[in-house]
Parts: structure tokens; C-alpha cells; sequence
């Protein structure tokens, strides 16, 4: 290997290093803001509930296409918030093209004879994809605020009353709550999904909230308030996170977003490794489709402070963190090799330990975010230590196929949203063989990734002939990974 191609090799592992190394460190920023909001109790002005004048009129909707198993559940649990009748309205916002519209339409039907004010509402093409449906059904919706839940979500009966009353203050434009997860230890594939988002839905989403810094609806458990909607410009489908979109566009025009950690939604995780590929795609493409229609217009900005600019484009940039951690993963091979080759450049390897640091910073991050839910016992640290480092492993066996996303969102590929496939899953002894909507197609990724596979077993292996083990632990996580989504991706299709 040239010194030149060396240095090249040195210069692009080196770059990847630091910008994760700055993500780690708005993590750390965010920890710090998460623990100080933590010990606040601040008490926001809110509607009263119990005076009639004050109760405002809600719609809310119910985004769905082909849930088949789970439109039911979804219709009855809605059925049951607690809300005045006079002041509800239900829009099932239906883009299905299966048989479950039929299933749909006698379930609402049912329920119109309670006294509920709910609409089946369906188009004659799915223009938009979900941001089309949710701005067709604006069009004729008749609240003043406008709860959404997707069809895996299943929220408490007092919902409403727990989130409508903040709306009093009049700047704030979104009430945003916790996601919960019904089936959180079906599998280790729910377990490390509920460990991702449980971070993102208390260290990042109160960190940023807590210090008045950019945050997202999630598209599903929250409640707009309509004017904000419009003011911000209506939904747009112009990228596969239509949710993250609005939540920028209405915060550049000064709307204030409510996160309530202590409010939990129930829902749904995917329990098929190829249900959580497209979820991962479209969530990961979407970061960076929007990072590049956003990022301009947030720090061009004149009225909001350098803090809040630099963790909107972290923010922003959270999916491209995937493509980083690829570059690393792909070039450390080569960087041992030179490492044993050029002696003069050991120095350099002093410094790229930024990616130890930065994985002890984001353990740390977790950790606190982890017993925030689970509890901080022994047993649970414990347990926590093994979590961390299977999520790490699996992450690292996704980065291929979310860096092809971030790489298709930065190039301006477009694509149609698939949506996640759902499947009534609450416990073990539910399967999830025979849904209909799990796609039947290998994802051509595969081959690449068992390819990586053998190239970070390869990795191992050169550790024992170079008397260099210091890179031997992140190529074992690389191998268990790529080897854990390559195996899952292969039964997933029985």
C-alpha cells in the first residue's frame, strides 16, 4: 500500500472519527440538559377540562393502509378516549387497497350507532403518501387541534386530557408524548428497537425541549394545533419523514413544541427483521431528504441562537451518523495494516481513539436514559451492559443498509414510502408467519452484508498475525452484527 493511498485512507477514516466524535458530544450536551430538566418542576398554564367553555374541539386521525390485523384494535381503543362527544371527531383516513377496508368500514359503522362522531374517509389514489392523507383529511377536519395515531398505537383513554390542556399557552403549536412498546421483550430484535427509541424519547427529545432547541413530532402520539399546521406551511410529501419536515417548518416560524416525557403511548415494534429494514430506510433517508431541504433555512436563521443551530443540524444529521460509522467500520481494516506498516504514523492512532471516547459517551448517555425506564438497580446495569453492547453490534450490522438510505435522501433519490407492515404481536406465544404484507423479496443488500461479514472475520483474524489486538473488539461487534441481520434477513422469508 502507497503512502499516498495511505494518508487518504488516514485523512477520510480521520474525518468520519470527528464528526462522530461532535455527535457524541451534542449527546453529552443533551445528558446534561436532560438530568438539570429533571430535577425542575415547572407547571405550564393549562385549559380546565371541567369547565365546558374551556373544552376546545378535537379531531382526531388515523392514518392506516392495509392494516388488516390490526385495524380492529386500533378502532376499539380509539372508541374509548375520554373526551366529550360534542367536542370529537374521528377521521379514519384510509388508503388501503386490500380487503381490510371492508373490515373497516362495518367497524365504523358499528360505531356511528354509539353516538361517535367518526368518518371513513378514502381517496382515489394515495398521492402523498401518508403526508397526502393527513392534508386531505385537514381540509374538511373540524378542530381546533388534531391528534395522530398510527395504527400500532394504542393510547390511554385520558390522553386527550393529559395533552389538550397545555394548548392554553397559545405559542406552543405540538404536544409530542413517549412512545411505549407493548411487546418490548418479544425478541432481541424488539428489545434493541425499544432501547434506540427509549433514548431518543428522553435523552434527545427532553435534552433539546428542556433548553427551547429544535425537536420533531414523531408522527403518531402527538396533537398539532391546527392554525400551526397551516402557518407552517401544511403537511408536504416531498420526503419520507413528512413529520420531521413540519416540526422544523413550524419551529423556523417561532411555534413552541410541548414534549411530555411522563405521558406514555403504547405501541407496536416490529418484530421482523424485514419490517424493521424498511421502517430503518425510510426513517434514515428521510433524516437526510431532510437535512438537505432544511439545513440552509436553520442557519441562515436570525431568530434563533448558535446552541440551537448546532443541535438542529446534529439533529438533522443523526441519520448520517450511519454512513460515518460505516467509513470507520470499512477503512479500520486498512488502518491496521498501515499502523503495522508505517511506524512513523503511530501517533495518528493516538489520536483517532476519538471512536473510544465517543462510544463511552454515548454508554454513559444511555445508561441514564436506560434506568429512566427500567429502573437503576445491579441487576439492571448488568443487564444494561449486555443490552448496550447488542445494540451497538446490531447498529453497526445496519450501517450498510442505512447508509444506502442517507446516501439516496443526501443524492436526492426519490422513492415511494413503504410503509412498516404491522401484526398484533403482544407476546411470545404470538407468531408472526403468514402476514400477508411481509414483503417476499431477499433485500439485494444481503449478499453485501454477509460479504462484510467474512471481511471483518477477516478482520479478526489479521489481529493474530500483526500481534495487534486493539481493534479485535469493534471487528468481533462488525462480524456478530453483519452475521445477526444476514441470518435474521434469511428466516425472516419462512
Amino acid at each position: 500500500m502507497g503512502l499516498t493511498i495511505a494518508y487518504i485512507i488516514i485523512g477520510i477514516y480521520s474525518t468520519a472519527l470527528i464528526l462522530i466524535f461532535m455527535y457524541s458530544l451534542s449527546q453529552l450536551n443533551l445528558l446534561i440538559n436532560y438530568l438539570g430538566y429533571k430535577k425542575r418542576n415547572e407547571e405550564a398554564p393549562k385549559f380546565n377540562l371541567l369547565d365546558p367553555k374551556e373544552i376546545p374541539f378535537v379531531t382526531i386521525q388515523l392514518p392506516i393502509y392495509n392494516e388488516e390485523y390490526v385495524v380492529e384494535r386500533l378502532l376499539d381503543n380509539i372508541a374509548k378516549i375520554e373526551y366529550p362527544k360534542s367536542k370529537l371527531e374521528i377521521q379514519v383516513l384510509d388508503d388501503s387497497t386490500d380487503d381490510s377496508v371492508l373490515e373497516t368500514a362495518s367497524r365504523i359503522e358499528e360505531l356511528q350507532k354509539t353516538g361517535l362522531d367518526i368518518q371513513h374517509i378514502r381517496r382515489e389514489n394515495r398521492k402523498g403518501y401518508k403526508a397526502g392523507a393527513l392534508k386531505e383529511g385537514l381540509e374538511i377536519a373540524k378542530g381546533e387541534f388534531i391528534a395522530i395515531f398510527d395504527a400500532d398505537f394504542l393510547p390511554e383513554g385520558d390522553w386527550l386530557k393529559k395533552t389538550v390542556p397545555y394548548f392554553k399557552d397559545q405559542e406552543i403549536g405540538v404536544v409530542q408524548t413517549r412512545w411505549g412498546h407493548i411487546n418490548r421483550d418479544y425478541s432481541t430484535l424488539t428489545r434493541i428497537q425499544a432501547f434506540a427509541l427509549d433514548a431518543h424519547f428522553t435523552l434527545e427529545q427532553v435534552g433539546r425541549n428542556s433548553k427551547g432547541h429544535f425537536i420533531n413530532f414523531n408522527g403518531t402520539a402527538g396533537i398539532w394545533r391546527k392554525e400551526c399546521i397551516l402557518d407552517a406551511g401544511n403537511w408536504e410529501g416531498d420526503t419520507l419523514t413528512e413529520d420531521l419536515d413540519l416540526s422544523y417548518r413550524a419551529q423556523l416560524k417561532n411555534w413552541k413544541f410541548k414534549y411530555l416525557e411522563d405521558v406514555e403511548t403504547p405501541a407496536e415494534l416490529p418484530v421482523v427483521i424485514s419490517a424493521a429494514r424498511s421502517q430503518q430506510f425510510r426513517w434514515n433517508k428521510g433524516g437526510a431528504e431532510n437535512f438537505r431541504k432544511t439545513v440552509a433555512s436553520v442557519v441562515k436563521s436570525k431568530n434563533i441562537p448558535f446552541k440551537t443551530k448546532f443541535h438542529g443540524v446534529m439533529h438533522l444529521l443523526n441519520s448520517s451518523m450511519f454512513l460515518c460509522v460505516f467509513i470507520v467500520a470499512l477503512l479500520s481494516i486498512p488502518m491496521l495494516y498501515i499502523k503495522n506498516t508505517y511506524g512513523h504514523l503511530d501517533w495518528i492512532f493516538e489520536v483517532t481513539s476519538f471512536f473510544i471516547l465517543s462510544t463511552i459517551i454515548l454508554f454513559v448517555c444511555y445508561w441514564f436514559t436506560y434506568k429512566s425506564i427500567q429502573g437503576s438497580s445491579f441487576d439492571n446495569f448488568v443487564d444494561y451492559i449486555k443490552l448496550f453492547f447488542t445494540f451497538f453490534s446490531v447498529a453497526l450490522g445496519f450501517s450498510l443498509h442505512n447508509t444506502v438510505a442517507v446516501l439516496e435522501g443526501h443524492l436526492g433519490k426519490r422513492s415511494e414510502f413503504v410503509r412498516t407492515p404491522k401484526f398484533n404481536i403482544n407476546n411470545l406465544t404470538d407468531s408472526w408467519k403468514g402476514n400477508k404484507y411481509l414483503t417476499k423479496k431477499l433485500s439485494p443488500n444481503m449478499i453485501l452484508e454477509f460479504a462484510l461479514m467474512i471481511y471483518f472475520l477477516f478482520g479478526m483474524y489479521s489481529a493474530v498475525p500483526l500481534n495487534d489486538y486493539g481493534l479485535f473488539p469493534f471487528h468481533l461487534m462488525l462480524f456478530l452484527g453483519f452475521g445477526f441481520v444476514f441470518f435474521k434477513s434469511l428466516t425472516s422469508k419462512a
